[in-house]
């Protein structure tokens, strides 16, 4: 069977816009991220050469990486930016009006607009669920070993709930040997504590097992309460020692599966400091949808011909996106502060440039 454009309902016009679409975007991140490697690799090439980092490791493990990264962080921006270059260019043409004089809504003359925005929108998503984290990894791993040559090897005041239930405490656990010092763990059923372990040290041999040495088991029941002391035990605890090391800045590495598994672990145990994470979680979700609300923005705005031409939409659209991403930044204080949920807080951007979106729509010219 022969396929045409009418296979899938488009038109040459769609085709048209599509590919001028696409075209822009995917021009304007190569040049940016063209500029970004040159000012990064500038401020960095010291450190690289200070401490031997590999051509090959700079650009395989760093560069190869660090190139999604920032794709993914400047593409709302570059969407917007995008929409206005072209369709102002067409607006200025009278190509706009020549199209909407031919018959096409402008409803229908945004289909084009929202297919390339899928595009984007798909590409965000599984570059930053999928793509970004692994990459993530090896990039702070070159970072550790040949820009900071900082790596933390030691964590303190380890509290979390390993167990529904079950209270561990470790003061001080040390990476170089595997060994936790001054720990506890404590059971509770109903609120009620039925017993308490203590151990001078506890050392991780494998997955959840680990070895306690120096201890003291004190189980409760009512008024009465057993004793029993000993030099090593081998018991089962439900956490490994990555766990203790982990941070909101380490939340980037995980891919959207280990990330939702991580949150829905945490909060099993209890664990109040996840709001980085989840404000990580949602992001990957709001914004490959950001493509279409800059996207509608964009069209709205410039699709007009004005006095000023493509400087005036572009200096409108540098100003809305420099508020969409302090917006976007300001908000999750937001959580941090208790004031929203990190799912609100996240989404308030989209939200009220969504509303801005709709108002431009209903207000530009048909």
């Amino acid at each position: 069977m022969k396929i045409t454009y009418r296979t899938f309902g488009l038109k040459r016009i769609d085709t048209y816009i599509i590919k001028k679409f696409l075209g822009t975007y995917f021009f304007s991140i190569a040049l940016i991220l063209s500029i970004a490697v040159v000012f990064d690799l500038t401020e960095k090439m010291d450190k690289f050469f200070e401490n031997n980092a590999p051509l090959k490791n700079i650009i395989f493990d760093y560069y190869l990486n660090f190139i999604p990264f920032y794709m993914n962080m400047f593409s709302p921006l570059f969407t917007f930016i995008a929409v206005i270059f072209f369709t102002s260019k067409m607006a200025n043409n009278t190509e706009v009006i020549a199209i909407l004089a031919s018959g096409v809504s402008f409803r229908r003359l945004m289909l084009p607009y929202f297919i390339s925005a899928l595009v984007i929108g798909s590409i965000s998503f599984v570059i930053g669920g999928y793509i970004i984290p692994p990459a993530n990894k090896k990039m702070l791993s070159f970072e550790d070993k040949y820009v900071r040559k900082i790596k933390q090897d030691n964590a303190r005041n380890v509290q979390m709930e390993v167990e529904k239930g079950v209270i561990m405490y470790i003061e001080r656990y040390e990476v170089s040997n595997n060994t936790g010092y001054r720990f506890s763990l404590e059971k509770f059923e109903d609120k009620t504590l039925v017993s308490r372990l203590t151990a001078q040290t506890v050392s991780w041999d494998s997955a959840y097992h680990w070895k306690i040495t120096d201890y003291l088991q004190r189980d409760f029941n009512g008024m009465r309460e057993n004793i029993t002391r000993g030099i090593t035990k081998d018991t089962t605890i439900m956490v490994k020692p990555e766990e203790f090391f982990i941070t909101a800045a380490e939340a980037p590495q995980l891919n959207n599966r280990q990330l939702g598994s991580y949150l829905h672990k945490q909060r099993g145990r209890g664990v109040g400091n996840i709001q980085g994470f989840e404000d990580e979680y949602y992001k990957r979700f709001s914004m490959p949808l950001a493509a279409f609300i800059m996207t509608l923005i964009g069209v709205s705005l410039s699709s007009r011909k004005v006095r000023g031409g493509m400087g005036v939409h572009l200096g409108i659209g540098l100003a809305l996106s420099s508020i969409y991403i302090l917006l976007s930044t300001m908000s999750t204080s937001f959580s941090v502060g208790g004031t929203m949920t990190a799912f609100q807080a996240v989404w308030l951007p989209n939200v009220l440039f969504l509303a801005i979106g709709v108002y431009l729509y209903n207000t530009a010219p048909k």
